[in-house]
């Protein structure tokens, strides 16, 4: 095993699951992995308190005059339930059919570390960097960076820098060099619905009380309707269209075609918003999903209650020029409309995040482009992105930065899911494209 890869598994073991307080010290553990190993490449290094997960910060030595460069990675991961339905131990690396096997491979250890170890490699070869550079890395952005934005506004002057890259979007297919150069943006929501002060014997009270599972179906029924489209009040008043020719991308570019997004899904058939292809909805088109849905019983077999209530999980994605706070107090509106009789409603506002658009065809963008084709030896596409990085509209308000997204994921990753994996080879050209970005956005004007 290559040394990167002993880095990368040693990385990858930390089990540092941010929404889970059993894994605070874990999440901590790792911060303090990183502080170890930027440190011993000459880096000046810093671990900052936030409320919840430390911030890593590190820099060269800065020089006047040249290029400065954030790079932007997240250090914690996602939950790893359900876990019987993982091949191996998810926090125990492994590599097989060349792929590495574990919870954060692709989002984002992988990604982010391939940054680490560009430039370690660079400052090895040269000894020196040729921009002045910023690490900045988080444990919160699987849970929406609520303290990275308040610790960007207090520390903005000494994190001012020209441009902002990140490595935690996907390819448009393998072998294939990408710069996203859009994010949908995110508001999510809970719904509670209560009836009875407990669980009722639906016999006994079945037709005379309301039942919150019943309710609560009825409810989520009313967000969309038959072909998908969101029917909820003034969702989509500020959609802003995609221009002719990303509309032309969008056909043209590998693994967007209506047929791929069935071949990685698996589904029978594709469904969504008339009048868009699949890329166009994922790219451009905001959507309200039910990410969970729940009440009553669920165990083997039967049990005849009336649930004292029910549960639904909502996620919005947005697109410029829509706002998570005006789409959140809109679907609290239809919530409160459309409330079936005989149940009380809560509720729950949730994390969000701003879309964000770029352009790519801008100086740094071009340097963006240079490096994936010296990286991949192939000319790369333009995409945006269905996902969303909250913080990088936030980056572009309180930095005034763009930010440059150079994907290495592959759209079977399984990032959020059981088996999460990362290709080697992405692994490896992703070191690479840190040392061409480095050297392109040295001398932007080339």
């Amino acid at each position: 095993m290559t040394p990167e890869l002993v880095d990368l598994f040693a990385f990858l073991r930390f089990p540092s699951v941010s929404t889970d307080s059993r894994h605070a010290s874990d999440t901590r553990a790792c911060a303090q992995w990183l502080i170890e190993k930027l440190s011993g490449m000459e880096l000046t290094a810093k671990l900052h308190e936030t409320p919840k997960h430390p911030i890593v910060i590190a820099r060269n030595a800065h020089v006047e005059g040249r290029t400065t460069v954030m790079i932007y990675g997240h250090y914690d991961v996602q939950p790893v339930d359900p876990l019987n339905l993982w091949d191996r131990q998810p926090f125990e690396p492994e590599i097989r059919d060349g792929r590495i096997w574990a919870r954060g491979a692709t989002d984002n250890k992988g990604q982010m570390l391939a940054h680490i170890l560009g430039v370690e490699k660079m400052l090895k070869e040269e000894g020196e960097l040729p921009v002045n550079l910023i690490f900045l890395f988080e444990g919160e952005e699987e849970i929406g960076s609520p303290n990275l934005g308040p610790f960007l506004e207090a520390h903005k002057d000494e994190l001012k820098c020209d441009v902002i890259a990140i490595s935690d979007t996907g390819m448009a297919a393998p072998a294939t060099p990408t710069l996203g150069y859009g994010l949908r943006g995110i508001s999510c929501a809970e719904v509670i619905l209560r009836g009875a002060k407990g669980d009722l014997h639906s016999g006994l009270f079945g037709g005379a009380v309301a039942n919150p599972a019943t309710a609560v179906a009825q409810l989520v029924a009313s967000l969309h309707d038959l072909d998908g489209k969101v029917t909820v009040e003034g969702f989509y008043d500020k959609v802003r269209e995609m221009e002719p020719w990303e509309r032309e991308m969008a056909a043209n570019t590998p693994g967007t075609a209506d047929e791929d997004f069935l071949n990685v899904t698996g589904a029978p058939s594709l469904f969504g918003e008339q009048g868009y292809t699949a890329a166009e909805r994922v790219w451009a088109r905001p959507t309200l999903e039910i990410n969970g849905i729940g009440g009553g019983y669920q165990g083997e077999g039967s049990k005849t209650v009336l649930p004292a209530e029910a549960m639904a999980k909502f996620s919005c994605r947005l697109v410029p020029d829509q706002d998570p706070d005006e789409i959140f107090e809109k679907l609290k509106t239809h919530l409160e409309k459309h409330c079936p009789k005989g149940v009380s409603m809560e509720i729950l506002k949730e994390h969000g995040g701003k879309p964000y658009l770029a352009d790519p065809q801008s100086g740094f963008g071009l340097c963006a482009q240079r490096a994936l084709k010296a990286a991949f030896n192939k000319q790369p596409v333009l995409i945006r992105e269905g996902g969303s990085i909250p913080i990088v509209q936030t980056f572009s308000d309180i930095l005034g930065a763009d930010t440059l997204l150079l994907g290495l994921a592959l759209a079977d990753a399984q990032i959020h899911a059981p088996n999460e994996n990362f290709p080697v080879e992405n692994f490896e050209a992703g070191i690479r494209l840190n040392q061409a970005l480095l050297k392109e956005l040295a001398n932007p004007a080339n």
